[in-house]
């Protein structure tokens, strides 16, 4: 008898998503690299490590990770993410921290910390 695979949830804020969208109108080889990387994510979930997936040990809360896509050489995009008690990874913040390495995630990290409240409590009064 052979494994059976589980592939997890995968969604995207609104504000990711529209920053998706653009980068595969404007970047197509970089937004390969993204859908490739989300799709690993959905195959491993919660397993999925170094070097794609990283937590994020500033953020309030324990499971919030930074999903590394491989770089086309001229970007490097970091998602923000975190699984809910659904077992879905919600990804809250994205973008290029090229030339902003610690800027970028002192804006970040409080942001997906506030999606990530928001999400949790839409999903409790479900």
């Amino acid at each position: 008898m052979g494994a059976v695979a589980v592939s997890w949830e995968i969604s995207l804020h609104p504000e990711v998503e529209a920053w998706y969208l653009a980068i595969c109108v404007s970047d197509p080889d970089t937004s390969d690299l993204i859908a490739d990387a989300l799709d690993q994510l959905e195959h491993e979930g919660p397993a999925a490590g170094r070097p794609p997936v990283d937590r994020i040990k500033s953020s309030s809360y324990h499971n919030m990770k930074e999903l590394r896509p491989p770089s086309t050489g001229s970007t490097e995009i970091r998602m923000l993410f975190a699984f809910d008690p659904l077992r879905e990874a919600i990804v809250l913040v994205a973008g290029d921290k090229s030339g902003q390495w610690q800027q970028w995630y002192r804006e970040a990290v409080p942001l997906a910390d506030k999606r990530f409240a928001e999400h949790l409590a839409a999903v409790k009064e479900k």
